[in-house]
């Protein structure tokens, strides 16, 4: 008899979730797409790195 394998609790939920919300999945996508997947300014990072002060390797606190 083969074994199930392990699935938490966390995932069993979220898997739960998905088949009772499917809206959730494009709900999902649409949130990862407006906050991640977006084109990267290189002149802007390159100006913001340039502006930062840099961290002393150690601080006494």
């Amino acid at each position: 008899m083969p074994k199930k394998p392990y699935e938490s609790d966390t995932t069993t939920f979220i898997k739960s979730l998905f088949t009772k919300k499917p809206e959730l999945r494009e709900q999902q996508l649409n949130a990862r797409s407006l906050w991640w997947d977006r084109e990267q300014d290189l002149k802007q990072q390159s100006e913001l790195d340039k502006a930062s002060i840099k961290k002393k390797p150690y601080e006494y606190y």
